[in-house]
C-alpha cells in the first residue's frame, strides 16, 4: 500500500472491510484508556484489601503510564520490522492474560508488577493501531475521518472508565475493574485477522537494541523527574533523573544518524508540519492534562460528588471532544489545517477562560460548561496535529512516526501535570498554612498542608466548628490555585495557537491538495526531509 500523494497514483477507496477493520481498532484504543482512567476510582478498595505503602500505591497508579511511554517508540518501530497485525495481536493477547493476573493480585508487589507487565502490552495498541489505519485508509478525506474515530475512542474511553469502574466497583472486588479487557480483547484476537490488514517494512532490518534502551532510558528518566517534581517539588534526584533522561535522549538522535536502518529518521524534524504539528501535540496535551487533573479533584473533594457521579458529571466533556474530532475531516477538506487548528485553539482559549471563574455555587454549571467548550476546541487539533505527525513519515516508518507522536502525548501530559499541578500545589500549601485555624493539633495541620484530600480527612476528625473552617480554608486555596492553572493554561493556549497559524499557514486544504496532486515540499530543501514530507495535506509551491 501508499500513502504517497504523487500524480498518478491509484489511491484505493476503504470499503466495509476497512470500516469495520477501525471499528475494532477503536474498541482497542478505548480499553488503552480506560485502563488509565478506571483504577484512580479503584484506590481505596486496593488499599483497604493489600495494605500498600503510600510508595507503593504511587508505583500501582503510575507504572501503567511510565512503562507505556517508555516502550512506545520501540513498540511502533518493531511493528513496521515484523507486522503491525502481528504485534497488536500479539499485545493484545498479552495485556488480556495480565488482566487477568492484575484482577487476581494478593499483594501490593504482584499488582505493580502487573500493572508493569500491562504498560509494556498497551504500547502495542496505540503506535499499532494508528499506522495501521495509515495503512487502510490512503484516501485523504477517508483517512481524516478516521483518524477522527481513533481520537474519539481515546476520548470515549476517559468518559466511559469511570463510569463503568463505578458500576463495578458498587457490585464487584476492586480487582473488577480489570476484567473488562476481557472480552474486548477476545473480539480483537477474533476478529483482527479477518478485517485487519498486514503491513510491515519489506526491506526492514533487525531492531537496533542500543536504539531501543536509548529510547527507554530517555522517555522513562524525563517523565519520572517530572511527576516527582509535580509531587516532592524540586530535588536533586529528579533533576538528575531529567538530565540523564535528555542525554540519553541525545544519544539516541546522535545514533539514529550514523544508523543504516535507524528506528526513525530524524531529519523529518527539518520537515516544518511534522515538528510543528508535534510541538502543537505536545502543548495542547499539556494544558488539557493539566486542566483536568484540577477538574477531576473538584467535583469530588470540593463539590463531594461521589466517582460515579464525577464520572456521569465528566461525560459531556468527552461528548464535545467526540464532536470535535468528528468535524474537523469535514472542514479540513475546505479550510486550511492551520485555520481549523488555530480556531480549536482559540475556542479552547475560550473555555479555559471561563474556568477561571469556577467558585461559589455555581461550581459545577462552570466546570461541565468549561470542559464541554474546552473539548470541542482541543478535539479537531489532536486529530489534525497527530494525522500531520505520521503523515509525514514514510509508509514503512509510521510505525516508529506513531511512537513518537503517543510519546509526545506521554510527555505533554507529566509536563502538564509537573508545572501546572506544582504551581496548584504551591498555591494551596501557602495558603492553607497561612490561614491554618490554630485549634488544629500539629499532626493534622500537617496533613492538611499537603492535599486536599488530605485536609478533607482531617476535618471529618475534628470538632465541628474546627473541621467546618478548616475544610472552607482548603477548598478555597484548591480553587485558587485552580484558577491561577487554569490562567495559565489559557495564556499557552493563546500561544499555540498564534504559533499553528503562523508555522502550518502553507498546508492546503484536502479538496486542493487532492486537485492539483502536488508534491509537498520542504522549506529547507532538503532532499531527505522533502521525499517525507507530509502526504495528506499538501503545502503550496
Amino acid at each position: 500500500m501508499t500513502t504517497t500523494a504523487n500524480p498518478g497514483d491509484q489511491v484505493r477507496k476503504a470499503g466495509t472491510r476497512e470500516w469495520i477493520g477501525l471499528a475494532v481498532l477503536a474498541l482497542a484504543c478505548l480499553l488503552y484508556v480506560m485502563d488509565l482512567t478506571v483504577l484512580h476510582l479503584a484506590v481505596p478498595s486496593i488499599s483497604e484489601a493489600l495494605h500498600p505503602s503510600s510508595a507503593q500505591l504511587l508505583w500501582i497508579i503510575d507504572i501503567y503510564g511510565f512503562m507505556v511511554a517508555g516502550f512506545l517508540v520501540t513498540m511502533g518501530t518493531l511493528g513496521d520490522r515484523i507486522g503491525r497485525r502481528k504485534l497488536l495481536l500479539i499485545g493484545a493477547a498479552a495485556f488480556g492474560a495480565v488482566s487477568v493476573l492484575a484482577a487476581f493480585s494478593t499483594s501490593a508487589e504482584m499488582l505493580i508488577a502487573s500493572r508493569a507487565l500491562l504498560g509494556i502490552a498497551g504500547a502495542t495498541l496505540a503506535p499499532s493501531t494508528l499506522s495501521l489505519i495509515f495503512a487502510m485508509f490512503e484516501d485523504p478525506r477517508q483517512r481524516s475521518i478516521a483518524i477522527g474515530v481513533w481520537i474519539s475512542a481515546f476520548s470515549a474511553g476517559s468518559a466511559v472508565g469511570p463510569v463503568l469502574g463505578g458500576v463495578l466497583l458498587e457490585s464487584f472486588w476492586w480487582g473488577s475493574v480489570f476484567l473488562l479487557a476481557l472480552p474486548v480483547m477476545g473480539l480483537l484476537l477474533v476478529l483482527g485477522p479477518i478485517v485487519l490488514p498486514e503491513y510491515k517494512d519489506p526491506d526492514a532490518g533487525r531492531l537496533d537494541i542500543a536504539s531501543a534502551i536509548l529510547s527507554l532510558v530517555a522517555v522513562l528518566a524525563v517523565i519520572f523527574g517530572l511527576k516527582q517534581i509535580a509531587q516532592d517539588g524540586l530535588a536533586v534526584a529528579p533533576f538528575a533523573a531529567i538530565v540523564v533522561g535528555v542525554a540519553a535522549g541525545i544519544a539516541w538522535v546522535r545514533r539514529q544518524l550514523t544508523l543504516d536502518d535507524p528506528m526513525l529518521d530524524v531529519r523529518l524534524f527539518r520537515v516544518p508540519a511534522f515538528s510543528a504539528a508535534l510541538a502543537v501535540n505536545f502543548l495542547t496535551i499539556f494544558v488539557a492534562v493539566g486542566y483536568f487533573l484540577f477538574v477531576a479533584q473538584y467535583l469530588q473533594l470540593v463539590l463531594a460528588l461521589s466517582p460515579l457521579e464525577a464520572g456521569l458529571w465528566s461525560v459531556p466533556s468527552a461528548i464535545g471532544f467526540v464532536i470535535g474530532s468528528n468535524v474537523a475531516p469535514r472542514l479540513v477538506r475546505r479550510v486550511r489545517p492551520a485555520w481549523i487548528i488555530g480556531s480549536g485553539l482559540a475556542l479552547a482559549a475560550v473555555g479555559l477562560a471561563v474556568l477561571t471563574q469556577v467558585g461559589g455555587s455555581n461550581g459545577l454549571a462552570v466546570i461541565v460548561i468549561s470542559s464541554l467548550v474546552i473539548s470541542l476546541g482541543f478535539g479537531p487539533v489532536l486529530g489534525l496535529t497527530t494525522e500531520l505527525v505520521v503523515g509525514a513519515a514514510p509508509p514503512e516508518r509510521a510505525g516508529a512516526a506513531s511512537g513518537i507522536s503517543e510519546t509526545a502525548v506521554e510527555l505533554g501530559g507529566a509536563l502538564g501535570i509537573s508545572i501546572l499541578g506544582s504551581i496548584g500545589i504551591a498555591i494551596y500549601r501557602g495558603e492553607v498554612a497561612a490561614s491554618m485555624p490554630p485549634s488544629v493539633p500539629v499532626d493534622a495541620a500537617a496533613v492538611a498542608r499537603d492535599t486536599l484530600g488530605g485536609a478533607t480527612g482531617v476535618a471529618e476528625g475534628l470538632p465541628a466548628n474546627v473541621g467546618s473552617v478548616l475544610l472552607d480554608v482548603a477548598q478555597g486555596a484548591f480553587v485558587h490555585g485552580m484558577q491561577v492553572a487554569a490562567t495559565i493554561s489559557l495564556i499557552v493556549a493563546i500561544g499555540v495557537a498564534i504559533v499553528a497559524v503562523v508555522a502550518l499557514r502553507d498546508l492546503r486544504p484536502h479538496d486542493e491538495a487532492g486537485a492539483d496532486g502536488d508534491a509537498d515540499t520542504a522549506a529547507d530543501g532538503d532532499s531527505a526531509a522533502t521525499a517525507t514530507a507530509p502526504s495528506t495535506l499538501v503545502t503550496e509551491a
